[in-house]
């Protein structure tokens, strides 16, 4: 069985590139891409000028405009940068089909047995190193047995030196006690801080340990390439341990009780002796077709001719994996280079042809061809999974046909959602659902038809309730329980001709519903002389003062 290979790759500057390849002339200036830290900004990814200038990573802003007056920034785009990482990820992708990301700017690829593909490891990253030189990338690259050890070679592999920001070589222009304090720095070898990564020299660069030799391939390096924390990397810098091999000589039950186990177990991760896979994401299934046309058309048949040809494929491409649209992009590219697209939601996911045809026909009618349209493209950009079904013998056929003859098939309201929502918008388009409460008002809520499935039982509560209901509005009448012969609602007179009731209904006294501030209710149904059924009721008042309302009327 071959030894297991891991490439670890490192884009360093990978939010600042990110944004030279957008516009090139910030290649040109020093540059740098900034993020909040606290109440203050500081340097997070630096253009080769802006390093050559002095800058680092995590200065303080103010400190590198002091020091580079040309300095252009770019606020940092966590999203945007995770978005790029992710293309990356695709790309990397042929190289092995084992890629995981290791946020926020690398990543790492099981090579096991696909090195020879490429003519040998050595290959194979002159290969990665000139793809990222076109894409107008730097990279670092590491291999090893190991994910920790391919990670150290990438960082600290170089054969630098580890320096400090700031020595005291280059300090001719500063105070005189300042120069003093600098020329006590010692190197990190010798007792100083950690050294920090410094980026000379960093296209192809490439450091690959030999299978079996990973451990005499990080000997020499800082105990930082262990993946350590800074505060244990502070204490073993004090205490002498300053290289891997230093660290690895030491008894392994004192370094565990004084600085904890997962010391101990980035060290063997690193060395081999502790596993540590790769767990790659997998990719997100896309659904999408699209067809060149020879000659610009314009006419809507000419159109839906070509959707024809489009929505089988990716119904069927849908299909193979159980999966349904639910929002489809229809994209149409006129010959003068521009594009119009335009979205069409179903109340359900589906991969049928026959039922999501009748919907792009609706958005065609919309479609503004220009000077002629030279391609098209459909992709559903919001899919859900949709469970297999079982075929249907003679009888469901025919309980089926019978359903359909009288509108009544399950499927027949899906698709009156869809077709609406394709005009009005689904989010138009609504359903009330039972909800459980006792408070009149709060019985139901309104839910998107589309997103929802339609009640299949409401519950009796064994009370009248009236067809219409609306927020209480006050009913002139003297304020007693009980209710007189006339009263004045909206402007006008009503005689009472019966009553029923009355019920009491209580707040809910866990809430503090402003509308239910009144105290507890006693609910009429009242008839009047004219013929009008209102739901009435009397609040007995508690933070608000009592009276009458009407907040209903029957059908």
């Amino acid at each position: 069985m071959p030894n297991r290979r891991i490439l670890s790759i490192w884009f360093p500057r990978l939010a600042a590139e990110r944004h030279i390849r957008r516009d090139p002339n910030l290649g040109e200036v020093p540059f740098a891409v900034v993020r909040d830290v606290g109440q203050a900004q500081v340097l997070a990814s630096l253009s080769p000028l802006a390093e050559a200038a002095g800058l680092y990573d995590g200065q303080p802003l103010r400190d590198a405009h002091a020091m580079c007056a040309d300095l252009l920034t770019r606020l940092s785009n966590p999203h945007a940068e995770a978005a790029f990482l992710g293309v990356l990820h695709r790309w990397a992708g042929k190289f092995s089909p084992w890629v995981a990301r290791e946020e926020p700017d690398a990543l790492v690829l099981d090579l096991t047995g696909c090195a020879h593909l490429f003519g040998g490891e050595d290959n194979l990253a002159r290969h990665v190193e000139q793809d990222c030189t076109d894409l107008g990338l730097s990279v670092h690259l590491g291999m090893a047995d190991t994910l920790g050890g391919a990670w150290a070679l990438a960082r600290f592999g170089g054969g630098q030196g580890g320096a400090h920001h700031r020595t005291g070589d280059a300090i001719d222009q500063e105070a005189r006690a300042t120069r003093s304090r600098a020329g006590k720095r010692r190197h990190w070898e010798r007792g100083g801080a950690a050294p920090a990564i410094t980026l000379t020299g960093i296209q192809g660069r490439t450091r690959i340990a030999a299978p079996g030799e990973t451990y005499a391939a990080l000997a020499p390096l800082p105990i930082a390439a262990l993946r350590l924390e800074d505060h244990s990397m502070k204490q073993l810098s004090r205490l002498g341990l300053r290289r891997v091999k230093d660290l690895v000589d030491q008894p392994r039950a004192g370094l565990a009780r004084r600085f904890g186990r997962g010391l101990v177990a980035r060290m063997d991760q690193a060395l081999g002796a502790l596993p540590e896979p790769v767990s790659p994401a997998p990719p997100p299934d896309r659904f999408a077709t699209r067809i060149s046309l020879p000659d610009p058309i314009g006419l809507e048949e000419d159109v839906m001719a070509a959707i024809d040809r489009l929505l089988p494929r990716l119904c069927d491409g849908l299909r193979n994996k159980g999966r349904g649209a639910r929002t489809l992009r229809f994209e149409a590219y006129r010959a003068d280079g521009t594009m119009q697209w335009m979205n069409v939601t179903m109340a359900k996911p589906s991969h049928d042809p026959d039922h999501i045809r009748p919907l792009l026909r609706l958005k065609v009618e919309d479609l503004d061809a220009g000077y002629g349209i030279d391609m098209l493209r459909l992709e559903a950009v919001l899919h859900e999974p949709i469970h297999l079904r079982t075929a249907s013998g003679h009888l469901e056929a025919a309980e089926d046909g019978r359903a359909r003859m009288a509108g009544s098939k399950p499927g027949s309201l899906d698709q009156l959602i869809g077709r609406l929502g394709t005009r009005l918008g689904v989010e138009a388009i609504t359903r009330v659902q039972p909800a459980d409460s006792h408070i009149p008002e709060k019985t139901w809520v309104t839910v998107a038809a589309a997103w929802s499935e339609p009640a299949t039982h409401w519950p009796q509560r064994g009370k009248r309730r009236p067809l219409r209901m609306w927020v209480p509005e006050p009913v002139m009448v003297a304020d007693m329980p009980r209710l007189p012969e006339t009263f004045r609602w909206r402007g006008r007179i009503h005689r009472v001709h019966s009553t029923r009731g009355p019920e009491r209904i209580a707040p809910e006294w866990w809430l503090d519903d402003p509308g239910w501030r009144s105290g507890q209710r006693d609910y009429w149904e009242v008839i009047t002389k004219d013929g009008q059924r209102l739901w009435l009721f009397y609040a007995h008042g508690a933070a608000k003062s009592s009276g009458w309302f009407c907040q209903g009327a029957f059908a």
